[in-house]
């Protein structure tokens, strides 16, 4: 899918012959810095195609740093990004166009050394992986997920649990442990 990506956020914010000042926030850059990996995955689900979530990612942060100041509780940035992610694919989705072509041969990429790239491999390691986690307990999953799934910290995940830190590092382990063990998972490995 191809979508025109602003290239400033001066660009995305005003109409054609105005301009704004050059103004520049570090507690953006620390927020962006510190929030890309769990968004980009946020930002995957949602599109097919790994380049498409970047350049999605790229214009929902570049609206968010257009109101950055009008953001009152930056506690909720996570969500405001992820509304913005969402609403941005949408309008993509809609407004799409029809870009693909007949050609004689494929385009493949070119594997790289030491990496397996076969897509039906990855998606059926990820398929096997998810249906393992459900296989766990509830409590051991919902840690599971907040750990390495949604990137919190063990402080973050007791929090959000309700629980201590020694009881998070012991049930993740515990459910490592199981999914180490898993017999659908050894079958994909």
């Amino acid at each position: 899918m191809t979508t025109p990506v602003c290239t400033s956020a001066s660009e995305a914010a005003t109409p054609a012959g105005l301009s704004l000042p050059n103004v520049t926030y570090p507690s953006f850059t620390s927020y962006m810095r510190a929030r890309q990996p769990v968004l980009l995955r946020t930002a995957r689900s949602l599109t097919a195609n790994p380049s498409d979530a970047e350049d999605l990612l790229q214009t929902a942060l570049t609206k968010t740093y257009v109101a950055w100041e009008r953001i009152e509780d930056h506690r909720a940035l996570d969500g405001y990004v992820r509304r913005a992610l969402l609403n941005t694919r949408t309008s993509q989705w809609r407004k799409r166009k029809v870009d693909e072509f007949a050609c004689e041969e494929l385009p493949e990429p070119e594997p790289r050394p030491g990496h397996d790239n076969d897509p039906a491999e990855q998606q059926a390691l990820h398929d096997a992986m998810w249906r393992a986690i459900l296989r766990l307990p509830a409590r051991q999953r919902a840690m599971v997920v907040l750990r390495y799934y949604e990137d919190l910290s063990e402080v973050q995940t007791a929090e959000v649990l309700g629980v201590s830190v020694g009881t998070v590092k012991s049930a993740v382990s515990r459910a490592l442990g199981k999914l180490r063990e898993d017999a659908e998972l050894g079958l994909v490995r």
